[in-house]
């Protein structure tokens, strides 16, 4: 929903397959899932390829599902390069979940959830009012002040959220969903956020 909201004049089944990493099948499907069953996209007719793009109700579903995960978009590995594994080569795609830090134990499921997409893991990152931290439990006053995120990364985190219009608050998680790829990125993010759901 995401991709078709961000192509309004229209997304071919060749360019759905490339974004998400499916085979041809499966978009095919996935389109006519879409397209019939739920009526979330149409043929886009001003277009010489004629793409699918979101219809009224697609965009009602999506303004919905953005209330908790008001944006995906792609990070700049270099900045979070301290906090991310492998940082080299690797693809980042930011996602924030609306009020979920409860629903947060130890990021287990939400690496889990990205490595089952073929990305490389994920983390998360709460803010807890104040800072973005990273909530495991610390036995220590210093083991807390290492849970706390750089201050550069701290700026990166809340600069991004203005420019994407979203608000922040306390409790709210930011998952860093990391890949080969920038497609295998964002899925790894958004599957790791659903778990949050």
């Amino acid at each position: 929903m995401y991709i078709f909201n961000n192509n309004p004049t229209g997304l071919g089944r060749y360019r759905l397959e490339k974004e998400l990493s499916i085979g041809s099948g499966t978009a095919k499907s996935l389109i006519k899932r879409l397209k019939k069953k739920v009526s979330f996209i149409t043929v886009f007719e001003n277009n010489i390829r004629k793409g699918h793009i979101l219809t009224n109700k697609g965009q009602e579903f999506l303004n919905r599902f953005k209330r908790k995960i008001p944006f995906l978009i792609k990070g700049d590995s270099e900045i979070l390069k301290d906090i991310i594994i492998e940082s080299e080569d690797t693809c980042v795609y930011i996602c924030q979940v609306k009020d979920s830090a409860e629903k947060l134990t130890n990021g287990i499921a939400q690496r889990d959830a990205a490595i089952k997409i073929n990305g490389k893991g994920a983390s998360c990152i709460v803010f807890n009012g104040k800072d973005f931290v990273f909530e495991l439990e610390p036995s220590s006053e210093e083991d807390k002040e290492h849970m706390q995120v750089n201050e550069d990364v701290q700026d990166y985190f809340k600069k991004i959220i203005i420019e994407e219009n979203s608000l922040l608050e306390k409790n709210d998680v930011i998952i860093l969903g990391l890949g080969d790829s920038s497609e295998i990125a964002r899925l790894a993010s958004l599957n790791a956020a659903l778990t949050l759901l």
